[in-house]
């Protein structure tokens, strides 16, 4: 994993919020984002959390979208 990616990372706005609905209405969402910039970032609402955590959610979208994971920080993922 690039340092150069983590670092663009922090400076990236969440475009996509998973939420009561769960990973199912934003793993298409999160492919097509992808295709068109390098970085997505995705925050996890509480709602979608519920008896698991941001980094088990993060894992499983990512490979459900075919993405790689950058990094989780609180409640957001970083997808590329």
């Amino acid at each position: 994993m690039s340092q150069d990616l983590r670092e663009r990372a922090h400076d990236v706005d969440a475009t996509l919020r998973v939420g009561k609905s769960g990973l199912d209405p934003v793993v298409d969402e999160l492919r097509s984002q992808l295709q068109d910039r390098d970085l997505v970032k995705v925050k996890f609402l509480r709602s979608a959390r519920g008896g698991t955590t941001t980094e088990e959610l993060a894992e499983q979208l990512a490979e459900r979208a075919d993405a790689e994971l950058i990094r989780t920080r609180g409640h957001t993922a970083v997808f590329h």
